[in-house]
């Protein structure tokens, strides 16, 4: 059985500090964006990934719709953009360095970047959303609330990086039962 991990304190009280309306939302164990719409019954534009990605030497927190893939050409534009800097290099640091960096357990990575004092950019298409499903750096919950306020409450930045992607997802089967057919003699 897997131990339900709890809310970070760090986050609940940024989220009571800030007076922001939010739903905490209780799940089974999820690692992945896929995994937390099947679960939640949730659309995937309506869930929220959160990644870390390094630019030059300075650390970034991203987010955009579980059903985009990251362009990092184009971020490599934004980031340059937003914060007037000559980006050269944008990347997806390894594990061990998102969880020495923030220190953080592997996978729990909140959308708050405010929390790790790191800017966030979102994706221009989640600002089309009134709602939206972020990560609390929980396995076991995630925490619903407007786009806007959330925009407001990090500063964040947007930018169009993103890169709409077509994800098929396989509905479980039913379960076939096999009948048993008696003859009378």
């Amino acid at each position: 059985m897997v131990k339900k991990t709890k809310i970070p304190k760090k986050v609940l009280n940024y989220l009571e500090k800030s007076g922001i309306d939010h739903k905490i939302l209780e799940h089974k164990t999820v690692y992945t964006a896929i995994d937390t719409a099947l679960t939640m019954r949730k659309k995937l534009t309506e869930i929220v990934k959160s990644l870390l990605i390094k630019a030059d030497k300075d650390y970034y927190l991203v987010l955009l719709p579980a059903d985009y893939n990251l362009d990092l050409k184009k971020l490599k534009k934004v980031i340059s953009k937003v914060h007037q800097k000559d980006i050269k290099i944008v990347k997806i640091p390894g594990e061990k360095i998102v969880e020495n960096t923030l220190k953080i357990k592997t996978g729990a990575l909140s959308a708050f970047g405010n929390l790790h004092k790191v800017p966030v950019i979102v994706e221009k298409n989640l600002e089309k959303l009134k709602k939206a499903v972020f990560s609390a750096g929980s396995f076991n919950h995630s925490l619903e609330l407007a786009v806007k306020d959330f925009i407001k409450l990090e500063k964040a930045a947007s930018g169009s990086f993103g890169k709409k992607k077509k994800i098929k997802i396989a509905k479980p089967k039913k379960k076939v039962v096999k009948k048993r057919v008696i003859k009378k003699k």
